[in-house]
């Protein structure tokens, strides 16, 4: 029995596979991954590779094995994830895993905005399948945020279209150690995680950590969804996926990432890690 953890030289992966071998042997732990050279940091530390594409299904064959733990952390291709998504639950099937593992979305099947669709579609997939399952239904990373930040400190500005809607932010390590606990713990099989962050900000609290941690008077810009489609669009977004962002906007502004169940703090043993933590550490990284 291995630990396989899929898409793993993305930036959840690499993450996952960490916090793995602070836990289990190197030789118990396998990435599935598209390119090999990239991964070869991961070979070099006793890392089991297999070489597989989600938009190849025949690549997927011989990437599990009969009792392997897996974790399919969802495409990053919006639009194209059930396909892809399929065709590694048929492969895990065949292979007759012994848990898979899914990184959905905060709500599963309560989240009723476009981003959502897929994975609700992912995780009637792997109820269909009949194997054994863990859903690991993320929220929103603080990430998401602070990859923005260089303009929100230019400007001074955080614009949306949320109103006083919140989210539980979380880190991307929180979530990444999360998933390894579900692939190294027991009591985990057919069971869903609502996963958030301890507490629920709005875009003026977000403004008003910024403004704290820089120094920089930082406000909070709520504007229409119309006007938020077009800075988007205006700042290099293609439509569709700009469109897609807004309504997430409406989402939370109809309190669908609010929620703070404390699943993930009870996963990884401790609190989530404080929005104002990972904005100093992309502060610094600027």
């Amino acid at each position: 029995m291995s630990i396989v953890v899929t898409g793993a030289t993305g930036a959840l992966g690499r993450l996952v596979i960490e916090h793995l071998l602070t836990t289990v042997p190197a030789s118990e732990v396998v990435a599935v991954v598209r390119d090999k050279e990239k991964a070869a940091p991961l070979a070099a530390r006793g890392v089991e590779l297999r070489i597989a594409d989600y938009s190849h299904p025949e690549t997927l064959t011989g990437a599990f094995r009969s009792g392997d733990r897996v974790l399919l952390i969802s495409g990053s291709e919006v639009g194209s994830r059930v396909p892809q998504h399929a065709a590694v639950i048929d492969a895990a099937k065949a292979a007759g895993v012994a848990q898979l593992a899914y990184t959905g979305i905060l709500g599963g099947p309560d989240a009723d905005f476009t981003l959502a669709d897929e994975h609700r579609a992912t995780e009637q997939l792997i109820l269909d399948s009949g194997l054994p399952y863990t859903f690991l239904r993320n929220g929103w990373y603080t990430e998401n945020l602070t990859a923005n930040l260089a303009p929100v400190l230019e400007h001074g500005t955080v614009v949306g279209s949320a109103g006083d809607g919140r989210i539980a932010y979380a880190s991307r390590d929180d979530y990444a150690a999360a998933a390894a606990a579900v692939l190294t713990g027991e009591g985990h099989l057919n069971r869903a995680y609502e996963l958030s962050g301890d507490a629920a900000l709005s875009y003026a609290d977000y403004a008003a950590v910024v403004a704290k941690v820089t120094g920089k008077e930082i406000v909070h810009n709520d504007v229409p969804t119309a006007v938020h489609q077009e800075i988007l669009t205006g700042a290099g977004l293609p439509a569709g996926f700009a469109a897609i962002l807004v309504d997430v906007d409406q989402a939370v502004r109809r309190g669908k990432l609010a929620g703070t169940s404390g699943d993930l703090a009870r996963l990884i043993g401790r609190p989530t890690t404080p929005v104002a933590d990972t904005v100093a550490a992309a502060v610094a990284a600027l």
